[in-house]
């Protein structure tokens, strides 16, 4: 019963959440309409992280990583390719798979912490990298003055924190459905069956590994297009925007929406962003300190809690498994292959 009460408490505020969204440029002023078109760019890297953490069991802190290269590939190739919005998706999306691909070796054999550490470490050192990458990147310095996006050939620019967040709204809500179209394809059961036994789908037949390659390098392509609306949003980055914060945070995202839930951690990407915005005005120098009290409450008061099995707890999947308890689901295996 407990669980069928958060899970319907989960749907309502996910409701109530987006129909706030949908409705806040008319309840809102410019300054806060850019905040929320910036919140929407960093729920759409929260979404990515689901499909690692939740869907495929990989749980991550490096989804930074292709958030940033998206996002400085929009600024710079994409400048120079043209100022059409999906064009600059296009080019965030590919960058962001990119780097993924690039560090498949080093994520697709671990699993649990270890590959927990592994994807904090890329994201750090892609901080650094545009940080001292100043030519290109502009360094700590940040990278100011990228013009304005037309969203389509032929469509007016978007010269307004309205119109942007408009635009950032329509692209998220396009992504995150197909992301759950493609969830729901044998795809996502695939990916869902090698989260929970992944010796039964070896013994199938299955290439597990090959699995989780490829969803490695869909999420960071959902990460990279997200680093494009952040473009679009701020007309500004900097390395600050992609530090361990913003990883740690996301992560809160997730596991308070649902790791498993796509929609659910959208949601509570948008909920802690939006409360850390809020902390910092209200409690200045003390928001990390209530994130972090918030992390740690928040795990403990899902299904399961402290009750979880170390490994599944180890994997930061609260709600895998919703419709066993915990002493029912499957241990996940080591290491693959």
């Amino acid at each position: 019963m407990r669980e069928e009460a958060v899970r319907t408490l989960r749907g309502g505020v996910a409701v109530a959440v987006l129909a706030g969204l949908v409705l806040a440029p008319w309840a809102v002023d410019d300054y806060t309409a850019a905040l929320l078109a910036r919140t929407l760019a960093l729920g759409l890297v929260a979404v990515s992280v689901a499909l690692l953490t939740g869907v495929a069991g990989l749980p991550t802190l490096g989804q930074t990583a292709p958030y940033a290269a998206g996002a400085y590939a929009s600024a710079v190739l994409g400048g120079q390719v043209s100022d059409v919005g999906v064009v600059h998706l296009a080019v965030a999306a590919v960058a962001g798979a990119a780097l993924a691909a690039a560090t498949i070796p080093l994520v697709v054999h671990a699993r649990g912490v270890i590959v927990l550490m592994i994807t904090l470490a890329v994201g750090e050192l892609v901080v650094i990298l545009v940080g001292r990458w100043r030519s290109v990147t502009g360094g700590t310095d940040g990278l100011a003055g990228v013009p304005a996006l037309r969203p389509l050939w032929g469509m007016p620019v978007l010269a307004t924190d309205r119109a942007r967040y408009g635009y950032t709204l329509v692209v998220v809500v396009a992504l995150v459905g197909l992301v759950l179209l493609v969830l729901r394809t044998r795809v996502g059961l695939l990916l869902r069956a090698g989260r929970d036994d992944e010796a039964r789908l070896r013994a199938s037949g299955h290439r597990v590994s090959l699995q989780v390659a490829g969803v490695h390098v869909a999420a960071g392509a959902v990460a990279g297009a997200a680093g494009s609306l952040l473009v679009v949003a701020q007309q500004y980055l900097s390395p600050a925007d992609f530090g361990f914060e913003t990883s740690a945070l996301l992560l809160l995202g997730v596991v308070i929406g649902g790791a498993a839930s796509v929609g659910g951690a959208l949601v509570g990407a948008v909920l802690v962003i939006a409360g850390r915005d809020w902390l910092f005005g209200a409690l200045p120098g003390q928001a990390p300190l209530v994130l972090g009290l918030a992390f740690v409450v928040t795990v403990y008061l899902l299904p399961g809690g402290a009750h979880r099995p170390p490994a599944v707890r180890g994997r930061l999947l609260p709600a895998v498994g919703a419709g066993r308890t915990a002493r029912e689901r499957p241990t996940p295996t080591g290491a693959r292959a």
